[in-house]
């Protein structure tokens, strides 16, 4: 394999890998790529390359590491080679949420009850030491919207407006904050693992190294209001119940659930925005109706009517009755 990573022979090597067979896996939208090792005796383990400058692996460890002695099933650590960029993990199988329910739809509904209970197990857990999420960070993110999608349809907006809106949105949730937990920021069927084949089996948890210490609504919403799977409508309703009912969360929980799902919403598509026009990454064009279909039912609630309103001075209904429009 000519395109292999200089450096990989020489570290499988010397974590006791060197003889293992390398079948290179399809990778996400960062700079990281991902090998399974497989031993003659049919041993696994999962090579990933962070390569410097664009990745570094030191959060991924630390994250990891964190979740696995909260006896979350994040993947062991079995090498690194930090400065190279260098992880040898835990092989979790080909088993993700999304593949296993495109395969098997009836067991869509067991499959999301053992990720919100996964959720709920995290959220009892002390928050880690990680970063605040706080509004810098949410200001920052939903600032991707006005820095890379309305360039791309050649809007002209209010920036100062769109800020200002989302502060007023997003105060009464930053100021209620009383006991955040751990976010993993990117909690979705294309980041659990189904160990054992079964959908109701223990989650596998993978792509955490962004964890923050939040709001619990934000895992929620990455996890049903999927920018790459539909999730129904009814899904979404009663596993959002569910959650409540097993954590006792407040009456406004569901306000704050819409706040953070326009707020990352809003987000993603800048996000998938600069991907194709920076990175040529056509694929997420696809799915930017889908994120646009929630985020403007996020936004009729009352809680988003400042960033409802701004959305209704600045972007054309065209385009947004045609879920964003076509970016080219």
């Amino acid at each position: 394999m000519s395109d292999l990573p200089q450096g990989l022979h020489a570290f499988i090597e010397s974590a006791g890998w060197g003889e293992a067979a390398i079948e290179p896996i399809p990778g996400d939208a960062s700079f990281r790529r991902y090998f399974r090792l497989r031993r003659a005796d049919g041993s696994t383990a999962m090579l990933m390359h962070a390569p410097p400058p664009e990745e570094d692996p030191s959060e991924f460890l630390r994250v990891g590491a964190w979740l696995c002695e909260q006896s979350m099933r994040a993947p062991k650590i079995l090498a690194t080679d930090q400065p190279a960029g260098w992880v040898l993990i835990e092989d979790f199988g080909n088993d993700r949420m999304r593949e296993w329910l495109d395969d098997n739809p009836q067991d869509e509904l067991t499959a999301y009850e053992a990720a919100i209970d996964a959720l709920v197990a995290l959220h009892q857990c002390p928050a880690g030491p990680f970063s605040p999420y706080d509004m810098q960070a949410y200001l920052r993110e939903v600032a991707l919207f006005t820095e890379w999608y309305c360039p791309a349809q050649s809007l002209d907006v209010d920036v100062a407006g769109y800020e200002v809106a989302w502060q007023k949105a997003l105060s009464p949730l930053v100021e209620r904050q009383s006991q955040p937990v751990t976010v993993l920021r990117d909690y979705h069927a294309e980041n659990i693992m189904l160990l054992g084949s079964r959908p109701s089996a223990p989650q596998g948890l993978i792509d955490f190294q962004d964890a923050l210490v939040g709001h619990p609504a934000y895992d929620l919403v990455s996890l049903l209001q999927d920018a790459r799977r539909d999730v129904s409508l009814e899904l979404e309703e009663a596993m959002l119940a569910r959650y409540i009912d097993a954590t006792a969360a407040d009456e406004e929980f569901r306000a704050d659930y819409a706040r953070l799902g326009a707020q990352r919403n809003a987000k993603i598509v800048g996000i998938f925005t600069r991907l194709f026009r920076r990175d040529g990454k056509t694929r997420y064009l696809a799915m930017i109706p889908r994120v646009w279909a929630a985020m403007e039912r996020d936004l009729a609630h009352s809680g988003l009517k400042p960033v409802a309103d701004w959305f209704a001075a600045n972007i054309p209904d065209d385009l947004r009755r045609s879920g964003g429009g076509t970016i080219s």
